[in-house]
């Protein structure tokens, strides 16, 4: 698990001051107190300026940049980038988001009636949606760890994983940090221990980068897919994922289009068919790089920099909302990354098992202006609220935030 470094809640940097003066990097709304970067994330100026350089060059002529220009400037990304993810260029595609990578690889793999799917209770559902299908396909069955809230430590998360493998265990899906419950899983333990005992692993690394360090060629899971659009700040559409050479030949993008059939032999069949499954808009892969570089420079150290003041700040707002509030956090301190989710009291009213639209949401975005997460988990009417900590966040996105649940929840739920 990668270790994290915390910065007192008394760093100048997380001053009042100093988060209004990095917000100008962004377009967000002066009125709203953003506290859902973990969902979308959010593009800084400067990147967005990239991208609509990069969109006017090829408008210009567009048959030539797709058709000429396209590749040079994808294998030109994938090495600027694969150092982010410690990767090597070559086991890395891009591609739109994780839930993509997460279709290209189960819908790849091939089981047999019998075989199990091993994921946990924390799973984003859009992914556990992909291994349900390909389960009913193939006459194969998702197994479930579940891992209970509030969560006690690493280990315990890690046991209910690993002693959930059976000798019909294929593979297993496993979350670096888990999407609703916002919880930093001992993934590294995780993937040796399953790969040990001969489990592929996916790991669902939608979350990590920028949040947490990542060593893909030393851990070396079969697979891996992330995001570059949320902590890293890229434009949305922008994703990776990585496939270890020993598995590249069995993965296949979900559009099968030129390269299915390519006579090429000067690069794998793996990037000729994920660098190309159809026209479309390829600037955010291209804006990833510049996108690392530009919110590195926002503060002293960059990236290490950053991750250390983003996971700071959420301990710190996390332990405030614990104070006024007596709201239970999901998981220890030594568990949290940039997002921090908090149980709540039940919701009055029914609820979409995998929708937003619990009116607690909706209330504290159009009365108090708080844009900010309310999952239904495990499932209705139970409920968490997660809040994100970025460099355009300043303590008094927290202070509203603090005090529009305090007018709308229940005595009950505070203590």
């Amino acid at each position: 698990m990668p270790v994290h470094h915390q910065a007192a809640p008394g760093d100048p940097a997380m001053t009042e001051a100093e988060g209004l003066r990095l917000r100008s990097h962004w377009t967000l709304d002066p009125d709203i107190a953003f506290l859902n970067h973990g969902s979308f994330g959010a593009c800084p100026v400067s990147v967005l300026e990239t991208q609509a350089e990069l969109r006017a060059r090829m408008e210009r002529d567009p048959v030539r940049f797709l058709a000429e220009d396209l590749e040079p400037l994808l294998d030109a990304a994938r090495t600027e980038v694969a150092p982010f993810l410690g990767a090597r260029p070559e086991n890395l595609a891009f591609v739109p988001n994780a839930t993509f990578g997460v279709n290209a690889v189960v819908r790849s793999v091939r089981f047999a009636p019998g075989d199990e799917i091993l994921t946990t209770n924390h799973a984003y559902n859009a992914c556990a949606n992909a291994l349900r299908f390909v389960a009913d396909r193939d006459g194969a069955r998702v197994v479930i760890a579940h891992v209970p809230i509030p969560v006690v430590s690493p280990d315990a998360v890690a046991e209910a994983v690993i002693g959930a493998i059976t000798p019909r265990t294929r593979l297993l899906m496993i979350d670096a940090i888990t999407s609703p419950t916002a919880i930093v899983l001992p993934f590294e333990r995780i993937v040796r221990e399953a790969q040990s005992r001969g489990v592929d692993v996916l790991l669902d690394a939608a979350h990590a980068p920028g949040m947490v360090d990542l060593d893909l060629e030393t851990l070396a899971p079969a697979y891996a897919t992330g995001n570059f659009h949320k902590w890293t700040c890229a434009p949305k559409g922008a994703g990776f994922l990585y496939v270890r050479p020993d598995r590249q030949a069995r993965v296949r993008p979900a559009v099968i289009s030129h390269g299915a059939n390519t006579k090429r032999s000067d690069r794998s069949r793996f990037l000729i068919e994920f660098d190309w499954t159809g026209t479309a808009d390829p600037t955010p892969f291209l804006c990833i790089a510049p996108a690392l570089r530009d919110v590195a420079a926002m503060i002293p150290g960059g990236w290490p920099a950053i991750q250390m003041r983003n996971r700071a700040m959420a301990l710190h707002q996390r332990q405030r909302i614990v104070a006024a509030l007596g709201l239970t956090p999901v998981a220890p301190e030594a568990m949290i990354g940039s997002i921090a989710s908090f149980m709540l009291p039940d919701a009055d009213e029914p609820q979409d098992a995998v929708g937003g639209n619990d009116p607690l949401h909706f209330a504290l975005q159009n009365r108090f202006r708080v844009q900010i997460p309310v999952f239904p988990w495990p499932a209705p009417p139970h409920r968490i609220v997660r809040l994100s900590a970025h460099l355009h966040n300043r303590p008094s996105d927290y202070d509203r935030l603090i005090d529009a649940l305090r007018a709308l929840l229940p005595a009950p739920g505070r203590g």
